[in-house]
């Protein structure tokens, strides 16, 4: 649904970026020989020569149209070059002009607020640009202007029998220009310019419009392709979009579009302006009413993100004819090649922008055989997100699940490898709810690095970390709860839990034994780890201490030792250790006074052995995987790790001092 926002009181200056044939562009960049040759890129469908993606413009002055397949357009132009696109698990693999795409991104972001819109078109704020260049050197004031600004298209210019390149030079120069012309002049030379830089490293040509908003920049960068750019002056908009077909505007060439059409008569933009805004939102609402009564009129009040990165990653799949899915198993074969590709660019993104998904999502097209339905849409599930394949291959397969019992009731449901009363013609998964992590963040083996050092430092700095940046396979190591499900309960337990202790500073009070206070939370569900400062510890009763470990050592398990046989064993240990009168040796740590090692693994560390990815622990350290190794085999005792090297021994106090 459109929202209808307010228009900005202070004049903008907003350019829409577009791309000419970017697919054409990468793959003549890759190869030179297609330059200045008809060219087109086919999907990697050989049926009948394959579906054009992409028509270079050397092959639309022969007819050549997206609409075709392969062997249409060589029977239209035979000395066309067609250039499959790269394919990878059996699908279309973009990654090529992703990349190239953010090449050009890259170049465009330099002046201004950029919002990536897709792959080959970009948004830009000039506004804080074009100002300082109208403060600094307006274009009246200008000794030359480039040749690429003066190739402007300047919509509602009269020629007045002059050239073109004057009349638009005569236009950038007036000096009785309002200031919003002036601002619009400036942002034309610094989208010229632009331009100019991205043919120069990339070899790509693109158009652009340059207007006060959003709305009208995307209508203008398409009216002059290729390698053109065309302003619009604010004296311009009525004449715009007086004849501009309604299904030309963005959001009105589906069902709002089609009702304007019936039910008004409305064909042009600017047959909107004859309706009030109060019988626009008697018809339509009030929010919808009011975004129709604004776009008549060119009022657009939709800033520009300032975002170069996509706010999801997806894949998907198309299953036209004969080629639909009619079985689970065929369904499961292409969401664990979907998600594999979705793990992979996910952990790019994690590497190169540090940013994290949250919620996976999947979509599917179905239509029913006994076709009594057919109108009936396959529903959407979403749940939370974890990383790593087989954990998003697992999610998703549920979700589709959750999806296809919505779709056809749970009680025709059949067996995996039955044939069913459906068939799924689209499949495609995606990540959203994209955020940055936080600033400061390092990876958990930092803290491994640091088991050498002291603990009784007092000049230790706090250190707050998210464990964000961990590998991404142990984000999320929980089975997430997933809403969408009707009749499947999650009871999955979490993996690695430590508590923190009751106070912040532990107080031993035994002569000659410092033992370094303990405030550690460790929580890889939700990603976040902190250290606090160690202190120094200082000497005192012998009692004190007895009462004060055992009451750490409490806190510092959690719920896991909870009942009177576990708190008897402490008991015992504690009376073993610290006999009355009698101080600890020099050199005594805590280890000597703990639990055994695998009494406290069997009592604090809470999981289910099928549960566990091994994926994720392959990614581990060796010496930490072998450690976990032997947790989760008790009977095979577990090789013997080098000291200061066992998490548990990091994560407790029992460390030498």
């Amino acid at each position: 649904m459109p929202l209808a926002r307010p228009q900005p009181s202070d004049a903008r200056v907003i350019a829409h970026v577009d791309m000419d044939c970017f697919y054409v562009q990468v793959e003549q960049r890759k190869q030179p020989t297609l330059r200045g040759h008809p060219t087109a890129v086919v999907q990697y469908n050989s049926w009948k020569g394959g579906g054009l993606i992409a028509v270079g413009y050397e092959a639309r002055k022969y007819g050549v149209k997206r609409s075709m397949r392969g062997d249409e357009a060589k029977k239209v132009c035979p000395d066309i070059q067609l250039v499959q696109v790269p394919v990878a698990r059996g699908k279309a693999d973009l990654a090529v002009y992703r990349n190239a795409g953010s090449e050009v991104v890259s170049i465009l972001s330099r002046k201004g607020r950029c919002e990536r819109a897709s792959i080959d078109e970009v948004y830009l704020d000039l506004t804080e640009a074009a100002e300082a260049m109208l403060a600094e050197n307006p274009p009246d004031r200008l000794e030359a202007i480039s040749e690429e600004a003066l190739k402007s298209h300047v919509l509602g210019l009269h020629l007045d029998g002059a050239s073109t390149r004057d009349c638009v030079r005569a236009w950038f120069l007036r000096s009785d220009a309002d200031h919003r012309d002036k601002l619009l002049a400036c942002g034309a030379i610094i989208v010229a310019e632009l331009r100019h830089e991205v043919l120069k490293e990339t070899e790509f040509t693109c158009s652009a419009g340059v207007a006060h908003n959003k709305m009208l920049a995307k209508l203008a960068s398409g009216m002059n392709k290729p390698a053109q750019q065309t302003v619009v002056p604010l004296s311009s908009v009525e004449k715009l979009l007086e004849s501009l077909p309604i299904n030309k505007m963005k959001q009105l060439g589906g069902k709002l579009g089609t009702s304007l059409q019936v039910d008004l008569g409305v064909n042009t933009v600017g047959d909107l302006l004859q309706f009030s805004e109060e019988k626009l939102q008697e018809r339509y609402g009030i929010n919808t009413g009011t975004w129709l009564w604004n776009i008549a009129r060119g009022i657009c009040g939709e800033e520009v993100e300032g975002r170069i990165l996509p706010k999801s990653h997806g894949s998907g799949k198309t299953f036209p004819g004969p080629q639909a899915l009619k079985t689970v198993s065929s369904v499961q074969k292409w969401l664990n090649e979907l998600c594999e590709e979705l793990s992979e660019r996910l952990l790019c993104d994690l590497e190169q922008n540090k940013r994290i998904a949250r919620t996976l999502t999947l979509h599917a097209s179905a239509y029913k055989l006994n076709d009594s339905e057919s109108l009936k849409k396959f529903p959407s599930k979403s749940c939370p997100l974890r990383y790593g394949i087989a954990k998003i291959q697992e999610d998703a397969l549920k979700l589709f699940h959750a999806g296809l019992r919505e779709y056809i009731g749970i009680y025709h449901v059949r067996s995996k490898e039955s044939k069913h009363e459906w068939a799924i013609t689209g499949l495609s998964v995606s990540a959203s709810k994209i955020v940055g992590i936080p600033s400061g963040t390092h990876s958990i083996m930092k803290y491994f690095h640091n088991l050498n050092q002291t603990s009784t430092t007092t000049s230790n700095d706090i250190c707050t970390q998210d464990a964000a940046s961990l590998s991404p396979s142990g984000l999320h190591l929980a089975d997430p709860q997933i809403d969408t499900y009707e009749d499947e309960a999650r009871t999955g337990h979490e993996m690695p839990t430590l508590y923190p202790v009751a106070d912040e500073t532990e107080v031993c009070k035994a002569r000659g034994l410092a033992i370094p206070s303990l405030d550690l939370v460790l929580a890889i569900p939700n990603m976040h780890m902190k250290i606090m400062k160690q202190k120094d510890l200082k000497s005192g009763s012998e009692n004190g201490l007895v009462s004060e470990l055992t009451q750490s050592k409490m806190d510092f398990l959690g719920p896991g030792l909870k009942s009177e046989k576990q708190k008897k064993k402490i008991e015992k240990e504690k009376v073993t250790c610290f006999k009355k009168n009698k101080q600890p040796k020099a050199g005594t740590t805590l280890s000597n006074c703990s639990l055994g090692r695998n009494d406290i693994r069997n009592d604090a560390w809470s999981y289910k052995r099928d549960e566990i990815d091994p994926t994720v622990l392959n990614e581990l350290p060796p010496e930490i995987q072998a450690e976990v190794r032997g947790w989760l085999h008790p009977r095979k005792r577990a090789k013997t790790v080098k000291k200061g090297c066992s998490i548990v021994q990091y994560f407790s106090s029992t460390a030498d001092l």
